[in-house]
């Protein structure tokens, strides 16, 4: 059976999958890389399982190559960090505020212990898109409890 990847990559043309894409930002660039990388790559025993070798491929960036490690149960290398960690994690008062996602990420892992990296960014970036939103619903939060924006507000 061939593998997912190599079905990717037959795809002709790429308009094929906009239809499953439109709703992710930058779909048309990233339908590209998708496609690069699913040739590059051809089955799925040769997917790079660690950051430096998933930060390689065009378009996989920190962030993209943390998921794809968590995804496949391999023991985090980094902390998922997109722009709701960056927004939410300086309101709780765990780091201190920045637009760098990499600073953020840098300051998250030399202050949270490593077993959790897997976890963490994705809980805090749950808790940036539904509830600590750019004007964050407190009320609904379940962390004010040691959240420094609650407390000073």
């Amino acid at each position: 059976m061939r593998s997912l990847l190599w079905k990717v990559s037959q795809i002709q043309p790429k308009k094929a999958l906009i239809p499953y894409l439109t709703a992710v930002k930058y779909h048309e660039n990233k339908i590209d890389w998708l496609l690069e990388i699913a040739k590059e790559i051809k089955t799925d025993k040769n997917i790079p399982l660690t950051l430096t070798a998933l930060t390689s491929l065009k378009g996989i960036g920190r962030k993209s190559a943390n998921v794809i490690l968590r995804e496949a149960g391999i023991p985090a290398e980094g902390i998922i960090t997109d722009l709701h960690v960056i927004r939410v994690a300086p309101r709780i008062g765990i780091i201190n505020p920045t637009k760098n996602g990499l600073k953020a990420e840098k300051e998250l892992m030399a202050i949270l212990p490593k077993e959790i990296w897997n976890e963490v960014g994705m809980a805090i970036s749950f808790l940036g898109r539904e509830i600590c939103r750019p004007t964050p619903q407190c009320d609904q939060c379940p962390i004010t409890n040691c959240c420094k924006y609650f407390k000073e507000n």
